[in-house]
């Protein structure tokens, strides 16, 4: 996927483009100091990282405050933090990739607040919404976002082909209301939105 075709599917202006070609742009030059993100992903950064991250941003509502927990690389949390007017959190122990977060974040203007540490041991957030991407099984999730959501809040997870099973397994522990959408992205993944959740 070329960045046009990104802008094409997704409708940023010129000007989100720019900022979203900035970041991928350090992401390779970083990529070749530091592990960021899968290598044979990065010929199809704009498809796999990029617009995975981007699909969720129609489901954040303008001034949200969110919580991108396991940020890794900033998938969702800094691509949605250029994208959307919300108030981004982003959630990272490796202090590597903290180092990178902040570059991206300070040469994109995308205003995000970075966290150097681990989900369980940071104080709540409060967020409206928690996002996470490729961090833990859905079970894990879901306790992880319950830290740092809103009682009112949502949590949006991006799941692969093993969304189902970890679907099953998470409400053996977990009561909630569940939404799911197709991916654009993975024919067999899943964007589960999740609220009203309580320990079974």
């Amino acid at each position: 996927m070329t960045p046009a075709a990104f802008q094409a599917q997704t409708g940023v202006s010129d000007a989100v483009l720019a900022r979203l070609q900035i970041y991928a742009d350090l992401l390779v030059k970083w990529q070749a100091k530091i592990n960021l993100v899968g290598p044979d992903t990065i010929p199809d950064l704009w498809s796999r990282h990029m617009l995975d991250s981007a699909q969720l941003a129609p489901f954040i509502g303008g001034d949200a405050k969110v919580a991108d927990l396991g940020t890794g690389a900033g998938f969702p949390g800094l691509v949605l933090a250029i994208m959307a007017d919300a108030q981004v959190h982003l959630v990272e122990s490796d202090q590597k990739k903290c180092a990178f977060l902040r570059e991206v974040n300070r040469e994109t203007g995308a205003g995000a607040e970075i966290h150097t540490a681990r989900i369980e041991a940071l104080e709540s957030l409060q967020a409206d919404v928690v996002t996470s991407r490729a961090l833990a099984g859905l079970g894990q999730l879901i306790g992880y976002g319950n830290i740092h959501r809103l009682s009112t809040g949502k949590c949006l997870f991006l799941k692969g082909k093993q969304w189902m099973e970890e679907l099953t397994e998470a409400q053996k522990h977990w009561k909630m209301t569940i939404l799911d959408y197709p991916s654009i992205t993975d024919a067999a993944g899943r964007i589960l939105e999740l609220t009203e959740i309580e320990k079974v």
